[in-house]
């Protein structure tokens, strides 16, 4: 047996949107948007040209310097990912309340 001490270890259905597009900056993004029922309803935003990934809500879209730091992109760049995933992004649901 397995000398881990899990935290969790479960399985779950969940469904990613593949898309990829251009901007103005010229910048290619490819990203896997995966929506799951972790994280309160925010999404899991992988950039697969990078392989980084952070969970994003709308909250997070608000907050400066979060896309620019998570992603390691210039203030233009992330201004178009920003408006991207600010239509793309729904709100913050509370399910164990």
């Amino acid at each position: 047996m397995s000398e881990f001490d899990f935290l969790y270890d479960t399985k779950e259905e969940t469904t990613t949107r593949w898309l990829c597009f251009v901007g103005e900056t010229l910048r290619r993004f490819d990203l896997a948007i995966v929506n799951t029922n972790r994280y309160y309803g925010k999404k899991l935003v992988i950039d697969l040209q990078t392989g980084r990934s952070a969970v994003i809500g709308p909250d997070d879209l608000e907050e400066e310097g979060y896309l620019e730091h998570a992603y390691k992109l210039n203030e233009e760049e992330a201004g178009e990912l920003r408006s991207f995933l600010s239509e793309v992004v729904g709100g913050i649901h509370f399910t164990d309340i």
